[in-house]
């Protein structure tokens, strides 16, 4: 057994004496901390993503077995009794969703991270002795209310920000960005008072819940920041927000490792606030947008309120299935570029099909995918996993861009401002500086979407529609990848 200090009050008096450290207990948690990382190593590839997933499953079991043998719990039963539970819900749930329902059921998932944490802080603010954070003096150590309060606050952004994030991903409520008067103002002053009362609260004389009213309003305000942060985001930055909400969760989950004095916690939260933070930043460097940008929100939404006013009526070239499927068929390289449009159609599988019935006449189909493409970080390499479509055919945007030029077709199914060329040549443009895929040098452009009327989520017009070498295939993309399989089978 190793003997550590545990707490220590302002003097640096040890609080508790001394408490026995397990040695195999700090091993289980290093061993599962392992795991966590090599399930995020394994979720980086496609190729790798099951393995991934297992090393997760794996260092959680770990985990969870290792804190009830360790801890002194107040009823094995009753806790055993939610896993199951909570298993199971999780369980029929991951039957039964759609994959095209994939980024609001992460958000969901988020929410519950952001209100565990909540309401761990909470029971730690109520019975501080329970968790082992009080001083000599009998009240709660100044380390151990900021972790709390921290940890509660994050937390309450998460779920709240994670519902809203829900109900727009889910068409729950509209997806276009929701912009209050005064908003800046208004989430500043709400910032700026969590900050404030967390100090506030740090430092009173008596943080316990008698006179810790602090507590409760800097958790009710940063609920109310979560909806606020939200709100006005509209669902081209949907894959930001789906990342960094995950980073929020991460960190809200390491607080309250801090105040369990569950080491396991503190790693796996600190590996997905990590990544979910680098993710962003990527998220962000490929719509060439700030993170700030991203939070003040309101993303095109100006440009869509005024462009169906000023949008002027350009010739288009139309074409039918059997037109695009003549074409396909004369072509030695076709690169296909799904979108969030693919998605709702549900229409991964017909593409798969049509890939293989291009590669049985000699085409060489390959897949880009744009880093943003969809409403979470790889929507699209999901889809296309669960249409079983070849992990070696799909390419990332800098793997794949050059060869465009090179290309006979780009079939674009479902996508719309990650090839707007409106990114490289209009300073004006809403998403000027975007990376985006070089469509306009393929020989021949074929893009599926609805109708003539709709734009992206930027809310702009695409150059690409009137291009000399476009063909319009107005329809649902499913509908019309099926007639294009149908005429490429005759």
């Amino acid at each position: 057994m190793i003997l550590a200090p545990e707490r220590t009050n302002d003097l640096g008096i040890v609080a508790d004496a001394v408490q026995a450290v397990n040695p195999w207990e700090a091993f289980a948690y290093l061993v599962a901390g392992v795991l966590f990382i090599l399930a995020l190593r394994g979720l980086s590839s496609p190729a790798t993503s099951r393995a991934g997933n297992r090393f997760g499953m794996a260092g959680m079991a770990i985990a969870v077995i290792t804190t009830l043998l360790t801890h002194n719990v107040a009823s094995l039963l009753e806790i055993l009794i939610a896993i199951a539970l909570g298993g199971a819900i999780g369980f029929v749930i991951a039957r039964r969703i759609a994959m095209t329902a994939m980024p609001q059921l992460v958000a969901a998932f988020h929410s519950l991270v952001g209100l565990a944490a909540v309401l761990v802080g909470a029971a730690a603010f109520l019975n501080p002795g329970a968790f082992g954070i009080l001083g000599l003096d009998g009240d709660i150590l100044v380390v151990s209310r900021i972790e709390l309060i921290l940890g509660s606050a994050i937390g309450a952004i998460t779920f709240s920000g994670s519902v809203i994030a829900f109900a727009k991903l889910n068409g729950s409520m509209s997806g276009s960005p929701i912009l209050l008067p005064g908003r800046h103002l208004i989430n500043l002053g709400t910032l700026a008072a969590i900050f404030v009362l967390t100090i506030a609260y740090a430092l009173a004389a008596d943080a316990g819940p008698g006179e810790g009213w602090a507590f409760w309003v800097v958790v009710a305000l940063a609920f109310a920041i979560g909806f606020l942060l939200i709100i006005p985001i509209g669902g081209a930055d949907m894959p930001v927000v789906v990342s960094m909400l995950n980073s929020y969760s991460g960190w809200a989950a390491a607080a309250m490792g801090f105040t369990l004095g569950n080491n396991a916690m503190i790693i796996t939260g600190a590996l997905v606030g990590s990544s979910g933070a680098i993710l962003s930043y990527i998220m962000c460097r490929a719509m060439n947008r700030s993170f700030l940008s991203v939070i003040a929100g309101g993303f095109g939404a100006e440009a869509a309120s005024s462009d169906g006013a000023v949008r002027e009526q350009r010739a288009f070239k139309q074409g039918s299935a059997d037109d695009a499927a003549f074409m396909l068929k004369q072509a030695e390289t076709v690169i296909i570029i799904p979108g969030y449009g693919m998605a709702v159609a549900q229409a991964q599988h017909a593409l798969r099909e049509m890939a293989d019935l291009l590669e049985e006449e000699g085409v060489a189909v390959k897949f880009a995918i744009h880093p943003v493409a969809g409403r979470m970080p790889g929507h699209m390499n999901v889809l296309l996993a669960e249409a079983s479509v070849d992990y070696d055919k799909v390419f990332e945007l800098e793997d794949i861009n050059s060869a465009f030029a090179q290309a006979d077709v780009a079939f674009i199914i479902g996508a719309n401002d990650v090839v707007n060329p409106a990114a490289k040549t209009d300073k004006s443009s809403p998403i000027y500086g975007m990376p985006v895929f070089d469509v306009d040098k393929a020989k021949t452009v074929m893009f599926i979407k609805r109708s003539m009327g709709g734009v992206g989520y930027a809310g702009v017009d695409n150059d690409v529609f009137y291009m000399d070498q476009t063909m319009m295939l107005l329809a649902d993309a499913k509908k019309m990848v099926e007639e294009i399989n149908k005429a490429l089978g005759h």
